[in-house]
């Protein structure tokens, strides 16, 4: 056993028991509180970001040709910082080279440098929330849960999926075979885990670490190199964790190679010589369905795993509780400005109108109703900026400007605090305008007008199906329209929540209970963290031989 892997053993076990179970569990505390995490602990995160920007990022040992970075904060700054960075063949050698050490390393000692990575992140969980907030937009307490604690979960998660899938059989067995009269065949056999290749993980803008954490843990775990390859973007998140886990990589007498940082910019980009080496046989991807494409068209030696654009779709028939459904809806569409790929996006409401706790409501009403919930989660400014955060990208404010001439304005976007900001847009169209047709991220929200709560169901999942979803929602008082729209969602590969009104969100996925991604639709090929997302990480190769006598 491993140093570290005692160290952790038990975390290990509640982990494997807890992804069983799939109930409530965490050993990362979601709260930025000075009484969990240490009352310096706030401000010596912020400090240590301070002391990160305007200076070269350093990376012991780590290939180096020149230097990359031009991140811009969403909320104004340049962070100023430049990482290390080389070309393709330099960062695939180096992990090659580091390959064979992490091969032979027992699944106990590479599971142990997981956990303890994961146990030194979470202590640093204050540093990578401002650089979440700082690269993505995101509102500190958001970037400090999904760039800290809630990614930690995750890694976790898919750590102890490979830890359970690599402990499922036996290591070694005695192998009889009786010969009736004869003596028997006496065989020992031996099964080594055989890693899938070099890993590359394919990070986004909007959650570098929450996204990239459980291909890195899952692959690193199972025995592969990884060369993590951030948005440029948002390096600064991932470049921590690498810095991190190449520490500890080398305490535990492993090459830190097996770990490595692919910076790049637009214009120069690395990902795609990397992508196609012949050499990388695992690609975690998350992004456009565009390049999702070109790597399924090109990578053609790897297997990927993949997190893509989708349509997520309400439907809403009927309500026993307006307000809170409202209030609910409110909420998941201004949550970070609507950039979480769980957000919906199209409501399907019947043009004739819906029943509800309050009396009937008309389609126009609805539609107010939820631009009114809107209006008043919104209506104090700082609580508006701690909720929707920043628009990460450029691009996003353009899409925002194009949905204004779509249908018929319910309610306009405008600026929410500093930096690049935007509330949501909500704009009323017909059931088959294009515009509701395909993802249009950000904070753009189509109310739909459709001919009953069954027409909504039916094109909600049509529209799955076809174009991708990862969630979806209904809002119904019918317990058997209720069973059809599960059905139905499900034949449609989509994550289903049904009446929500409270502080849980369509948005929010759990570690350890809820399976992010269905792995169904086009929205993405994988589920976090599934058997399937770790099992093809690595082979199982037998030697025997007959057994001394």
């Amino acid at each position: 056993m491993s140093e570290f892997f005692d160290r952790h053993g038990p975390m290990l076990q509640a982990a494997v028991s807890a992804l069983h179970g799939r109930g409530f569990w965490t050993p990362f505390p979601e709260v930025p509180s000075g009484k969990i995490y240490g009352e310096t602990a706030r401000a010596d995160g912020e400090a240590a970001f301070r002391a990160a920007l305007d200076r070269p990022f350093d990376l012991p040992g780590h290939p180096e040709s020149h230097r990359l970075g031009a991140e811009q904060s969403p909320f104004g700054p340049a962070l100023g910082i430049t990482y290390p960075a080389a070309d393709a063949a330099a960062l695939i050698g180096a992990a090659r080279a580091a390959a064979p050490a992490l091969a032979a390393a027992s699944p106990e000692s590479r599971v142990g440098v997981c956990l303890e990575i994961l146990a030194r992140l979470n202590r640093d969980s204050f540093l990578l929330g401002n650089a979440t907030m700082h690269t993505t937009g995101q509102a500190f307490a958001m970037a400090f849960q999904a760039g800290g604690p809630h990614a930690q979960d995750r890694a976790l998660e898919a750590v102890a999926m490979a830890w359970d899938e690599m402990t499922r059989f036996a290591a070694q067995a005695r192998w009889e075979k009786p010969q009736g009269k004869a003596a028997p065949i006496v065989l020992d056999k031996h099964w080594t885990l055989v890693p899938a290749g070099v890993a590359l993980t394919i990070g986004c803008n909007t959650f570098p670490t929450w996204n990239s954490y459980p291909g890195i843990f899952a692959s690193l775990a199972t025995g592969n190199p990884v060369i993590v390859k951030p948005h440029p973007s948002a390096i600064l998140p991932l470049a921590l964790t690498v810095r991190v886990a190449r520490e500890v990589l080398a305490e535990a007498g492993l090459p830190a190679d097996a770990m490595l940082l692919a910076v790049d910019q637009p214009g120069a980009e690395i990902t795609k010589p990397l992508a196609t080496d012949p050499a990388v046989r695992l690609i975690d991807y998350t992004g456009s369905n565009a390049f999702g494409d070109w790597l399924r068209d090109n990578a053609r030696q790897a297997q990927l795993f993949t997190e893509e654009a989708g349509v997520n779709s309400v439907v809403i028939a009927a309500t026993d509780d307006a307000a809170g459904m409202f209030a609910n809806l409110a909420f998941s569409l201004s949550l970070y400005s609507s950039q979480m790929c769980t957000t919906p996006q199209n409501l399907y409401v019947p043009e004739g109108g819906i029943e509800t706790d309050r009396g009937p409501l008309s389609f126009d009403q609805v539609a107010q109703g939820l631009a009114d919930a809107v209006d008043a989660l919104l209506a104090d400014p700082d609580r508006a900026a701690g909720i929707c955060g920043a628009i990460a990208n450029p691009a996003t404010v353009q899409r925002i400007e194009a949905a204004r001439g779509v249908g018929r304005v319910i309610r306009p976007s405008g600026p929410v605090g500093e930096g690049r900001t935007a509330s949501p847009l909500i704009v009323a169209v017909t059931a088959d305008d294009p515009a509701a047709q395909a993802e249009c991220f950000g904070p753009v929200a189509f109310v739909v007008a459709v001919r009953d709560g069954d027409d909504g169901i039916a094109r909600a999942a049509d529209l799955a199906a076809r174009k991708g979803a990862i969630t979806a929602a209904l809002y119904d008082t019918d317990e058997d329209r209720i069973a059809r729209a599960v059905a139905a969602f499900a034949a449609a590969g989509v994550n289903l929540s049904v009446n929500l009104t409270g502080n849980i969100y369509v948005n929010q996925s759990a570690a350890f209970s809820d399976f992010h991604v269905t792995g169904a639709n086009p929205a993405g090929n994988a589920s976090l963290t599934d058997t399937a997302f770790v099992a093809a990480r690595f082979r199982r190769a037998m030697w025997r031989r007959p057994a001394a006598a």
